[in-house]
């Protein structure tokens, strides 16, 4: 038998009702706050000025990149769903690099360590190294949170098309490439 009186009850129940709810306001605050933020005026975005070393010691102009769909890829030597997404963006990028779609990668990373990795993982597409200041773009790109994987897909205008926050999926490029192509 329950020896609570109705209000204790209601007490109780006022407050389990009022933590659910602040768990539910603050777990959706969360999942906003972390969500990539779009730019108003991304084709002027600074990041088209930009210029990275190469591994090998050229230059990485993103200029270049204007007047294409361009998939851009924020990762890193040490992050796991990086290195996993690595293998199928160079693939999507074999197959569709004749049709226009251009992919390049910004590793914020030592610039040693992406040597060794490239090294043992060669990836046919430019990759350019942006080292920490790489993580300050990718924030001006709408990367909020600041985490790894991030990608970018521009279109042909250097507008934002899609951010991705986290590992990409076959689908993601797919569905790029069928609103690009």
């Amino acid at each position: 038998m329950d020896n609570q009186s109705p209000s204790a009850k209601q007490r109780r129940h006022l407050v389990l009702g009022a933590g659910i709810t602040a768990a539910v306001a603050g777990a959706g605050l969360a999942l906003w706050r972390f969500q990539p933020r779009g730019l108003a005026d991304a084709a002027n975005h600074p990041v088209w000025s930009q210029s990275f070393e190469t591994p090998t010691g050229g230059d990485l102009r993103m200029a270049d990149f204007q007047g294409k769909a361009l998939l851009l890829n924020f990762w890193a030597t040490w992050c796991p769903p990086c290195v996993e997404e690595l293998p199928m963006i160079d693939a999507f990028w074999r197959e569709n690099a004749a049709n226009g779609f251009q992919v390049a990668a910004l590793a914020i990373d030592q610039p040693s360590a992406v040597r060794r990795f490239l090294t043992q993982r060669p990836l046919g597409f430019p990759v350019g190294l942006a080292g920490l200041a790489g993580t300050d773009l990718a924030k001006s790109l709408g990367n909020t949170a600041g985490g790894l994987p991030f990608t970018v897909f521009f279109d042909a205008n250097g507008d934002i098309w899609q951010q991705k926050m986290g590992k990409l999926s076959l689908d993601d490029l797919l569905k790029w490439r069928s609103a690009r192509g």
